[in-house]
C-alpha cells in the first residue's frame, strides 16, 4: 500500500497574536510544522503535500526539501484545504494521512499504528481519536451501539448529549486516497462556521456504504493542538520531558530534568551529567563523560568527550576532548578549543583557535587569533583585533608565555618560545626565544604620600 501525507498549514493563527505565522512558532528548537512533517516522513510516504496560505513563502523555506506544496487562497475550512492537494494526489491509489501543522507532539510510531490499523480493518476512512479528560473545544466522536463511527460533531454544532462524549477527534485521519477526493466533492458548508469540514467526509463515506473506523491512541498528550501561547508552552513542556527522558534512557544523567532545556536535534553521549538550568540548543553535539553545570548555555556547538563546562556560554564553537571552561566564560562563534586546553573564568574567545594544552586562565579576551600548544596566557590579556574599520589576526607560537596585563595589537606574530613580559603592549612581531617588554619605566617619588590631602586628616607615622 502506497502512503501519502497531507499537512494542513494554511491558517494564520490569530489567537497567537503574533507577526509570525502560527506553524512557524518553535517547540524545542524546531518549528511546529517541521515536527509534524518529520514525524510523518518517518512512515516513508511516497509524497508529502503541505497546504499553505498566509505566510506561504516562509513555510516553503522551512520545508523546502521535505514537502511539496498546494496553496489555499481563502480559509474555507479543512475540507477545502485538503481539496487543494487534488492535483498532486487525487488520482493515486493508496492511503493518505491528513494532519494539521500545529500538532507538534505526534510521533512516527502513532502515525505508523494508524496506517496499520486502517489497512487491517479495510477502512475507507479511519480517524485517530483519544480520550480527553476535558474535551471542551474538540470535535466529539459519535458512535452507534456497536461502536461504529457515525460522525464527528464539532463543539459549536454539538447537542448537549453529544458534548458529554469524551472521545475526541485529534484532527488526524487516514483515508483511501481516491475515495477521499471523491467524497470531498459532496461536502457542503451548512454549519455554524460556514466552512467545508473534512470531518463531514466520514459521514458521506458511511452513507455510501463504506467502512469508517477509529483508532484510539493511548497517549492523549500527543494530540495537543497549539492555538495560543498557553498551548505553545504546554507543548514545549511535554516535548522537553520527552526529549530528556529519551536522553536518560540513552545513558545521560540529569540532576534536575525539569529545568534542563534540550532542543530536539541535540545529541549527547552516555555518562554525561547535566545540572539544572542548562540550555542546549540547535544542532549541538556533546560527547561522553562531560559535566555541564547550572547556568550553562550551548548553541550549535560540538563538544568532545570528558569536557567540563561550568556556568558558561558557548555559541557555534568547538571544544575537543579533555578541555574545560568557566565559570562565567563565553565562546563566541568560530572559537575552537583544542585537546587539553583550559579556559578559565571570565574569558571571552571569538573566532580564535586555542591550541592543545594552552591555558587561558582568567579575565582575558582572545579574538581573531591562532594560538599554538602549551602556551600560558596571563590574567587580563587582551588580543586587540579591531582598529575601528577592519579586524586583524594574531598568531602565537607553541610554548610562548604571555605575561599578565599584556595587550597584543594585531596584526602581529609571536613566535614559538617567545616571552612577553607582564603589562607589555605588543605592536610588532616577536622572534623565537626573544622577550618583548614594552611599558613605561617605573619611577618612585620619595615622600609623595605626605603631599596628598588625605595625609592631613591623621597623624600618620
Amino acid at each position: 500500500m502506497e502512503k501519502y501525507v497531507v499537512v494542513l498549514a494554511a491558517g494564520k493563527g490569530t489567537r497567537m497574536k503574533s507577526k509570525l505565522y502560527k506553524v512557524l512558532h518553535k517547540v524545542c528548537g524546531k518549528t511546529m510544522v517541521e515536527h509534524v512533517v518529520d514525524a510523518a516522513r518517518g512512515v516513508n510516504p511516497a509524497e508529502v503535500v503541505t497546504i499553505v496560505g498566509t505566510g506561504a513563502e516562509d513555510v516553503k523555506k522551512v520545508l523546502a526539501d521535505k514537502s511539496k506544496f498546494a496553496f489555499q487562497e481563502k480559509q474555507l475550512g479543512t475540507g477545502d484545504a485538503v481539496m487543494t492537494a487534488r492535483e498532486e494526489l487525487g488520482d493515486k491509489d493508496g492511503a493518505t494521512l491528513v494532519v494539521t501543522g500545529d500538532t507538534p507532539l505526534f510521533t512516527t510510531a502513532t502515525f505508523d499504528e494508524l496506517f496499520k490499523y486502517h489497512a487491517e480493518k479495510g477502512n475507507a476512512a479511519t480517524v485517530l481519536t483519544a480520550e480527553a479528560p476535558n474535551p471542551f473545544g474538540y470535535g466529539r466522536i459519535i458512535r452507534d451501539d456497536q461502536g461504529n463511527v457515525l460522525r464527528i460533531v464539532e463543539q459549536k454544532d454539538g447537542k448537549p448529549e453529544e458534548l458529554k462524549v469524551k472521545e475526541i477527534n485529534t484532527g488526524v485521519f487516514c483515508f483511501d486516497n481516491k475515495k477521499l477526493f471523491e467524497a470531498l466533492k459532496h461536502v457542503n458548508n451548512d454549519n455554524a462556521q460556514s466552512e467545508y469540514y473534512l470531518t463531514d467526509v466520514l459521514e458521506i463515506l458511511r452513507n455510501a456504504g463504506e467502512r469508517v473506523g477509529a483508532y484510539k491512541m493511548p497517549d492523549f498528550s500527543e494530540s495537543l493542538g497549539v492555538n495560543d501561547r498557553i498551548a505553545l508552552a504546554q507543548a514545549t513542556k511535554t516535548m522537553q520531558r520527552r526529549i530528556n527522558e529519551q536522553h536518560m534512557r540513552d545513558g545521560v544523567s540529569f540532576v534536575d530534568p525539569d529545568t534542563a532545556y534540550i532542543d530536539a536535534d541535540v545529541k549527547i553521549g552516555n555518562d554525561t551529567v547535566i545540572e539544572g538550568n542548562v540550555v542546549i540548543k540547535g544542532n549541538t553535539e556533546i560527547g561522553s563523560d562531560c559535566y555541564i553545570t547550572n547556568g550553562s548555555r550551548i548553541v550549535d556547538s560540538k563538544i568532545g568527550n570528558n569536557v567540563t563546562i561550568t556556568s558558561s556560554t558557548i555559541e557555534e564553537s568547538e571544544m575537543d576532548d579533555n578541555t574545560d571552561i568557566g565559570p562565567n566564560s563565553h565562546l563566541r562563534p568560530k572559537a575552537i578549543i583544542r585537546k587539553g586546553a583550559h579556559i578559565g573564568n571570565f574569558v571571552e574567545v571569538k573566532k580564535a583557535e586555542i591550541g592543545e594544552n594552552t591555558k587561558v586562565g582568567h579575565l582575558t579576551y582572545v579574538g581573531d587569533a591562532t594560538l599554538g600548544k602549551d602556551i600560558n596566557i596571563g590574567c587580563g590579556t587582551i588580543f586587540s583585533n579591531y582598529d575601528g574599520v577592519k579586524k586583524f589576526h594574531t598568531n602565537v607560537g607553541d610554548h610562548a608565555f604571555i605575561g599578565a596585563g599584556s595587550t597584543l595589537i594585531a596584526p602581529i606574530n609571536v613566535a614559538d618560545h617567545a616571552f612577553i613580559a607582564a603589562d607589555t603592549t605588543v605592536t610588532k612581531d616577536v622572534n623565537k626565544y626573544d622577550m618583548a617588554i614594552g611599558r613605561g619605566r617605573q619611577v618612585n617619588k620619595p615622600d609623595y604620600w605626605h603631599k596628598l590631602p588625605l595625609s592631613q586628616d591623621k597623624d600618620w607615622d
